[in-house]
């Protein structure tokens, strides 16, 4: 704990993540469906994030212990980046942030879809979506159904309507 902070829970989660900018990165990883190297983050967020930034929030992400890095084994000069089990289990926490948005904040509705679902889902689709997590950024078995395919079915129908 440093020198005139509080031993505040919400505090100290707030300091972790550090800003807006990191919660978007791990939005990204999250709900991206894969693992994410540099460019994917630079050139695929919906956010628009500047690359000095994002390459700063990465490093914060990576020493705080929310993201992984390691080498590309398809491309020598490339890193992935993935979740870590403490960044997974982010879950609920950003479900609840995304229902929150979607009562309060006028999103999109094809944004909003993904949130939609997860709330209507619960804790019990939340740790589905954490098993899938686990099985894409730490290789644990492949869940028998995918939270990602369900949130992802919601989007496209609210693209067409």
């Amino acid at each position: 704990m440093r020198a005139g902070r509080s031993g505040c829970p919400i505090n100290l989660t707030l300091e972790t993540f550090g800003d807006r900018w990191s919660l978007v990165i791990l939005r990204d990883a999250m709900f991206g469906g894969r693992r994410r190297c540099f460019r994917s983050f630079l050139t695929e967020s919906l956010e628009g994030i500047a690359s000095n930034i994002l390459a700063d929030r990465l490093q914060r992400l990576t020493a705080s212990g929310l993201l992984t890095r390691a080498s590309d084994p398809g491309h020598k000069q490339r890193i992935v980046y993935s979740l870590s089990e403490s960044a997974i289990e982010l879950v609920p926490l950003m479900a609840v942030m995304g229902s929150w948005g979607v009562r309060h904040a006028r999103p999109s509705i094809e944004l909003s879809a993904r949130a939609q679902v997860l709330e209507e889902g619960g804790p019990v689709l939340w740790a589905e979506f954490m098993d899938e997590l686990r099985h894409i950024h730490l290789g644990s078995p492949a869940p028998v159904s995918s939270a990602l395919a369900k949130m992802q079915a919601a989007y496209e129908a609210s693209m067409r309507a």
